[in-house]
């Protein structure tokens, strides 16, 4: 019996050792990718295989990005997109799942706004951009709710349809002991569709940063989506990749805890 116990655990052990190595190397060739971009896109700058002037180079982002730290307008910009964003993509989340939870509720309104639904989702969201700038006046919470509408369709669709396809077994059991429907979709529903609604975050990240830059690029005298726009108006390439960069930054950096909040909220 313990020979048999110490080779699961062998075996165990060896398969750990083979994920931490595959880790490993997946961040060694992540790395080496990084560097070769960016290296090459340098080396191409400089001699001029590609235009400087719209291509920009790392090293000239560099020395702006510095620049714009000094100063301080970068953390100003940086600071007005993120609190846009983020605000844009909890209400998004928080009113998606929300609707999703009234479908669920009531078949009847579900049949009602399915039609709705589709056409909301196949309607570019962007283009509500000037109708929401009129009716909440410019500034902050037209560009928040710009970043919330862009999401909120799509997250109501999904966790809607993950909803539905729980296993009706699971709520005719609940059902059996008389719980109430409030109580089939809390201890049902919910814990059954949680892996879901995480996803569907990871998802909105996106959409919200989506949502805020062009919010910005229509209405707002600040934040990472002026700076893009003021960039083009004034021929500053290297503005808008830096732009676009530190966009890249912090919508990874937003993702990576949304993942580790999956990790923790699942495992759990």
């Amino acid at each position: 019996m313990n020979k048999e116990t110490d080779k699961v655990e062998l075996l165990h052990k060896n398969y750990i050792r083979s994920l931490q190595v595959e880790k490993r190397w997946i961040r060694f060739y992540q790395a080496i990718i990084f560097l070769v971009f960016f290296s090459s896109w340098e080396l191409f700058s400089t001699k001029q295989w590609i235009d400087p002037l719209i291509f920009s180079s790392p090293s000239k982002i560099w020395i702006l990005f510095i620049n714009k730290l000094q100063d301080g307008s970068l953390l100003t910009n940086l600071g007005v997109t993120l609190t846009e964003t983020v605000f844009g993509f909890i209400l998004g989340t928080f009113l998606g799942v929300l609707l999703a939870a009234i479908l669920w509720w009531s078949p009847m309104i579900s049949k009602i706004l399915d039609p709705y639904l589709v056409i909301l989702n196949a309607m570019p969201k962007v283009a509500l951009g000037p109708v929401l700038i009129v009716a909440l006046s410019p500034g902050y919470p037209s560009i928040i709710a710009m970043g919330a509408i862009i999401s909120v369709i799509i997250t109501t669709i999904v966790v809607y349809t993950a909803f539905k396809e729980v296993d009706p077994n699971y709520l005719k059991v609940l059902q059996t002991f008389g719980a109430t429907r409030f109580q089939c979709f809390k201890e049902a529903i919910i814990p059954a569709c949680f892996p879901t609604i995480i996803s569907t975050l990871k998802v909105n990240v996106g959409l919200s940063w989506v949502g805020v830059i062009v919010g910005e690029f229509l209405v707002s005298s600040k934040g990472l989506g002026y700076m893009i726009i003021y960039g083009f108006q004034v021929f500053n390439f290297t503005l808008v990749f830096l732009s676009l960069l530190v966009i890249a930054v912090f919508a990874t950096i937003m993702y990576q805890l949304v993942d580790f909040l999956e990790k923790k909220l699942i495992k759990e």
